[in-house]
Formats: C-alpha cells, sequence, structure tokens
C-alpha cells in the first residue's frame, strides 16, 4: 500500500496472567465505545498504541493498569484501541486518560487534550532515511522528491519525521508501507524501493554487517516516548503515578513493559513540558490532528 502525507503476531498467554487480569480485560472489553459510560462511572481509561493483539499487549499494559490502580485508589483499566483508525480517534475524542506513546502523540495531547507529560522514556529518539550504497543517483533526502520509499504509514514519527523536510507536498516522496523496519531493509537492498527510514539505532544494528546501505538524512533527536495523563486524573493522583513508574517497586511490576521498551532497565525520568512542545506539528496533515495557528511563509524544498 502507498501512503503519501494528507497500519501481527500472536503470542502466548499464560494461565497465571489470564487468572490475575482476565477480570480487567473483559471489563475493558465491555466498556469499548462507550465513553460517556465510562466517565459516569469514573473508571480511567489507559492506552497505548495497537502494536499487537489485545491479549499479547494486554501482557505489557495491564499490570500497569493494576498496579496504578493500587497507588492512587482509582480504577483504571487498560483498553487496546483494536487498530491505529480507532486509537486515534479515540484519542481525537479524549476517551485516555492515561497513555503511553511518542512524542508527537503526547504534544498533541498537550495542546489539545490538556494532558500533561508524566514519565519519559530514558535517551532521544532520531531517524534515518536510506539508500542502497552502489545508488549514485540519490546523494541526500531531496534528490527523493516523487519517488517511492519503504516506511511504516503514517502515523509512524519515523515517517513524519522524513516528510517534514518537504515543506511541498507534492514534493515529497510516496511511502510504501512495510510490515517493520527490517523488512523495508530488506527491500530496499532488493531494489524494490530506491530509499527506507527507520529509526538509527536500528538501521546500525541491521547494517553492521556488510554495510550495504548508506544514510542520506540523520534526523535531530526528540524526545522519547512518554507516559501522559489527562483532565480527569487529578493532580495528587498524577504525581502519585509519577513516582510509581520511576520507582524500584514499579520496575518489578513494570517488569513485561521494560523487557519490550526498556531492556537494559536505564532510569526512566519525570517528563519535561518543553521537550515535547512543538512535535504536535510533525501529525499537521494526519486527518482528525489539525490544530489552527497561524502559519508563517516558509520556502519549500
Amino acid at each position: 500500500m502507498l501512503h503519501h502525507r494528507s497500519g501481527s503476531t500472536a503470542g502466548l498467554i499464560s494461565e497465571t496472567f489470564l487468572a490475575k487480569h482476565l477480570p480487567a480485560l473483559l471489563l475493558g472489553i465491555t466498556l469499548i465505545g462507550l465513553a460517556p459510560v465510562i466517565q459516569a462511572a469514573d473508571i480511567l481509561i489507559f492506552s497505548a498504541p495497537p502494536r499487537g493483539p489485545a491479549l499479547q499487549e494486554a501482557e505489557v499494559y495491564a499490570p500497569i493498569a493494576q498496579y496504578l490502580s493500587e497507588v492512587t485508589g482509582k480504577t483504571i483499566i487498560y483498553r487496546h484501541p483494536g487498530n491505529w483508525l480507532s486509537y486515534q480517534r479515540n484519542m481525537q475524542r479524549g476517551v485516555y486518560d492515561l497513555v503511553f506513546d511518542g512524542p508527537h502523540f503526547v504534544s498533541w495531547r498537550m495542546a489539545r487534550a490538556k494532558h500533561q507529560p508524566l514519565v519519559s522514556m530514558p535517551g532521544k529518539l532520531s531517524f534515518v532515511v536510506y539508500t542502497r550504497v552502489d545508488n549514485t543517483r540519490i546523494r541526500d533526502i531531496y534528490d527523493l522528491r516523487g519517488r517511492t520509499i519503504c516506511g511504516l504509514a503514517p502515523p509512524n514519527l519515523a515517517t513524519l519525521t522524513m516528510y517534514d523536510q518537504f515543506r511541498n507536498p507534492a514534493r515529497q516522496p510516496l511511502v510504501r508501507e512495510v510490515k517493520n523496519s527490517p523488512a523495508g531493509y530488506k527491500a530496499v537492498l532488493a531494489g524494490k524501493c530506491v530509499a527506507g527510514v527507520m529509526r538509527d539505532k536500528l538501521f546500525n544494528k541491521l547494517n553492521k554487517k556488510g554495510y550495504k546501505a548508506k544514510i542520506i538524512f540523520h534526523s535531530k533527536g526528540v524526545a522519547n516516548q512518554a507516559f501522559s495523563a489527562g483532565p480527569r486524573i487529578s493532580k495528587t493522583d498524577k504525581e502519585k503515578i509519577t513516582r510509581a513508574i520511576m520507582s524500584p517497586q514499579g520496575v518489578r511490576r513494570m517488569a513485561n513493559f521494560h523487557k519490550r521498551f526498556n531492556k537494559k532497565n536505564k532510569p526512566l525520568s519525570r517528563a519535561r513540558r518543553k521537550a515535547y512542545d512543538g512535535l504536535w506539528r510533525l501529525l499537521k496533515d494526519v486527518w482528525g490532528f489539525e490544530i489552527a495557528v497561524k502559519k508563517a511563509s516558509r520556502p519549500g524544498r
């Protein structure tokens, strides 16, 4: 599928996990799409991007919801959004009270949904656009005008970062959607796409042997993924949640989360609003994420 700027594998769920979290999972499934009921029942909804099937994702996020329910004394449930379209729609409608996702989404919720960033992952996110080493026609990212590159579908941050380099939409490359970044790398080497885009650390890992690809653009680092909380969570509870996630007990209770996103168990940190300010602009041409602003004239490439 081709995208122009204008979407698993099943996992095994242990019996112990299901016994412990099935009531909360069933509650989350029951309440899908019932935002008014959720508001009235004082149930706080925690969600994250749909990177895998519901039960597989629940192994990562449901323990967090249970842990934070104990910490705050409030009922917090994890809700799998089902797909990216539902995730974006629910976010835009203010359904989610607590979210863990990318910095552009955090920034948008800050600007539009009165969310506050709480805890951020260590390090920064940088991305590269690359092509085959023997491609002498492509010397920099602007040689990709109107060409087809391999990448993940918007609103993936790597793809949006690439789009952002082209102020004139008519000059932006077309994105041929791939299942994941390694698949995109293989497609570029096979000549199916003239270039690809992915996170720099993954590129360095994939390209370590053979050096078959070369970087033609390397983005500046931006703030990493973070937890953010909305206005239905009190200031006191936001502080409780922040401390709980960063605590040694939090590391233990969120073991599956750290196994996926923080394998080296580096310390998490309090999120700084300034680090996320303005990153919502990367979403400005994604349907439903528009924010009215005065645009200064900028020369395009």
